[in-house]
């Protein structure tokens, strides 16, 4: 697949790069871009949730009614479930929401997000990407000129 080369204000160059088959050609695997996505979300979470067990909060043990005949469920303390203002019974606890991803499928999935946007013609390359000054100014008008929407990768490959 080939893709055409533009200079920093959005013109065709005539120059045309070949983008490689075994990155930008492969068929998509829409489960491994699943299981990268999911794993890059779990990683995110901080998985400091935690709500108080029965041992956690302040309240007597005193026992507040009789076992047998009170016509409702058995209440041992004040900390018991069954009352208000008592615990919860399997409430959450902070945990790592981290699982392993393997090499290959990670790959595969990135290899994959790759061949979409190509497959889409959502790839630009632009060459002699350099500006005088690093203003974003500038960046906001290439990117104009360049006709690219609103989300953006840029990868700068060295020469």
């Amino acid at each position: 697949m080939e893709v055409n080369v533009y200079n920093i204000k959005g013109e065709d160059t005539g120059r045309k790069v070949t983008l490689n088959e075994s990155i930008f050609g492969i068929e998509p695997n829409d489960h491994a871009i699943y299981l990268d996505v999911k794993q890059f979300m779990a990683n995110q979470r901080q998985g400091t949730h935690k709500s108080k067990e029965r041992s956690e909060i302040s309240g007597s043990t005193r026992k507040i009614g009789r076992q047998k005949g009170g016509g409702g469920a058995r209440r041992g303390d004040m900390n018991s479930p069954v009352l208000v203002g008592g615990a919860r019974v399997f409430g959450p606890k902070p945990r790592d929401y981290f699982f392993k991803l393997n090499k290959k499928v990670k790959t595969l999935a990135r290899k994959s997000a790759l061949s979409y946007k190509a497959q889409n013609n959502a790839i630009v390359v632009v060459e002699d990407f350099n500006f005088e000054v690093p203003k974003t100014k500038d960046f906001v008008a290439m990117t104009k000129n360049l006709k690219v929407s609103d989300k953006k990768l840029l990868v700068i490959l060295p020469e």
